[in-house]
């Protein structure tokens, strides 16, 4: 299990990484809310253990500002026990809440409880490069840009993130978003594809659609090694 702890007490911060690595998890560490933004965003992680009261940027922005491009199961571990700001944080999107002081041992279940929940709805939740598919919510964004994309265009932008990596044909993009045979005299693919990649690419410096000439289309990141 990937963690990331966001706590500006070090103590406690070393505390959690010592502990979360002897029953085998990866801990990555941020002291302030703007580190911990950045690594919420640009990391993957199973879970992120998030305090409330942070320099910089406080724990209830963090996580308003995470819900917008992602959904990795958020538990905020804080001192701010009144009952506002429990609902606060679960209505911010954290998952779950714990106060301090607390028990390690329930920490770690209450982590591990969570992790089995996200990785239940990971096939919902894609992601290529920057860009964030949300299969149930139908909701695309890429770097905290929210996609404004028709529903035939986000059909195509499922159907490409499902299988990302993988060139797919004309024939079968017609097949599987359109419900038809491909017509070679018909340019309703190259159409639907250069709309897509107006919104999904063209705004941005890295695209991630691509033409594979002859054969088809592929949404993958290149820059990944």
């Amino acid at each position: 299990m990937k963690v990331l702890i966001v706590e500006d007490e070090r103590k406690t911060a070393e505390y959690l990484r010592q502990g979360l690595t002897e029953q085998g998890c990866t801990v990555d560490l941020a002291f302030d809310g703007i580190d911990g933004q950045h690594l919420a965003v640009h990391h993957d992680y199973d879970v992120i253990v998030l305090d409330g009261m942070l320099p910089g940027l406080d724990g209830f922005e963090l996580l308003r500002s995470l819900r917008a491009v992602k959904n990795t199961p958020v538990i905020m571990v804080t001192a701010r026990d009144g009952v506002e700001d429990r609902v606060r944080g679960l209505r911010e999107g954290a998952d779950d809440y714990l106060v301090k002081p607390f028990s390690f041992v329930e920490l770690f279940a209450r982590l591990q409880a969570l992790n089995r929940r996200g990785r239940a709805q990971e096939a919902t939740l894609l992601r290529v490069g920057g860009l964030h598919v949300d299969l149930i919510a139908r909701r695309a964004v890429r770097e905290s840009q929210r996609l404004e994309l028709t529903a035939k265009e986000f059909a195509l932008l499922a159907l490409l993130a499902r299988r990302q990596g993988e060139i797919l044909s004309k024939t079968t993009i017609a097949e599987l978003v359109w419900d038809m045979h491909f017509d070679s005299n018909t340019n309703v693919v190259e159409v639907a594809i250069k709309r897509l990649r107006a919104k999904i690419d063209a705004p941005f410096a890295t695209p991630l659609l691509h033409t594979i000439r002859g054969m088809g289309y592929v949404l993958e990141d290149r820059e990944v090694s």
